[in-house]
């Protein structure tokens, strides 16, 4: 486990502030893409690249690396940003987001960025690929230190593969491989109340013989805890359940399911009206928007 002073809580909230703006730079300059997922998942992708992973982005295909995979691949736009900000390639790169020729497309591509683990994009998949290198590993190397990380939607947890997955990864026991599900309660067409309840979602994972957390997805020192006691897990496989408020940082976007798949620029405009979208969201996570963790830790 790792420890965290308050000062390192301080300054992994003060990142993700900064990679947040980051995301909506290259979503304003791409003029398409997703603004939700992004947004709600920058606490916990700040955490893995800055705290948790193994991995070195001076030398991306090093041996020992943990393994982090991304299976709802339409949020990459955080994935590239934390990888641009801890060094993997220039910031200044992230502009290219969607453009033509760009490393940085739509959905990671493992065979034009380094540090991808695996393709996206169909939704699904990402799972089943996490169980399966995850067992490979075992199988190859019985010794091994390297954790599987497997990052996930709840809206994704619709596809019937997801399931398959799990039951495989619950038969064979896989304790290096840790899943976390962002629970954000929306999807591309509504809110997952009303498209495909998943609720008693905690009990379905358990069934399937998985040890199951669940975290607010926005306090760094609760999700570093949960992780360090998910790799104390040997007997099954870990998930996270990770609850999280789509596009963070940014109330006037908050947890509006509208923003899934929609950039500023191209949003609804009940708060905002598009032209301003950009700029208004900008100054909100620039200014903090009074949602930086204030929270008295022991």
């Amino acid at each position: 486990m790792h420890y965290l002073t308050d000062e390192d809580v301080r300054s992994l909230e003060l990142k993700a502030n900064e990679i947040r703006q980051s995301v909506i730079e290259m979503l304003v300059e791409a003029g398409s893409g997703h603004t939700a997922g992004p947004l709600g998942m920058a606490d916990i992708f700040t955490l893995l690249y800055f705290e948790i992973l193994r991995h070195n982005p001076k030398d991306p295909f090093w041996e020992d690396r943990d393994r982090l995979i991304l299976s709802n691949g339409h949020i990459c736009p955080i994935l590239y940003a934390v990888m641009a900000h801890s060094g993997y390639f220039p910031v200044s790169e992230l502009l290219t987001l969607r453009k033509f020729g760009s490393r940085l497309q739509g959905h990671p591509h493992k065979e034009t960025l380094p540090g991808i683990e695996t393709s996206s994009g169909p939704l699904g998949s990402g799972v089943s690929q996490a169980v399966g290198m995850a067992l490979a590993e075992r199988i190859n190397n019985p010794y091994s230190s390297k954790y599987f990380y497997c990052l996930t939607g709840d809206g994704e947890l619709d596809c019937g593969q997801i399931w398959e997955a799990m039951m495989l990864g619950g038969k064979e026991k896989l304790h290096n491989l840790i899943v976390i599900v962002d629970r954000n309660g929306i999807q591309i067409d509504g809110y997952t109340k009303d498209v495909m309840p998943l609720e008693p979602l905690r009990e379905k994972f358990e069934s399937f013989n998985w040890d199951v957390q669940e975290v607010d997805g926005h306090n760094i020192r609760s999700i570093n805890d949960a992780i360090g006691k998910a790799q104390a897990v040997y007997s099954q496989p870990s998930i996270i359940i990770a609850h999280t408020i789509p596009s963070k940082g940014i109330d006037v976007f908050e947890r509006d399911f509208r923003w899934h798949g929609n950039p500023p620029g191209l949003g609804p405009e009940d708060f905002v009206k598009k032209s301003e979208q950009a700029a208004v969201a900008l100054k909100k996570l620039r200014t903090l928007n009074g949602y930086i963790n204030t929270h008295e830790y022991e």
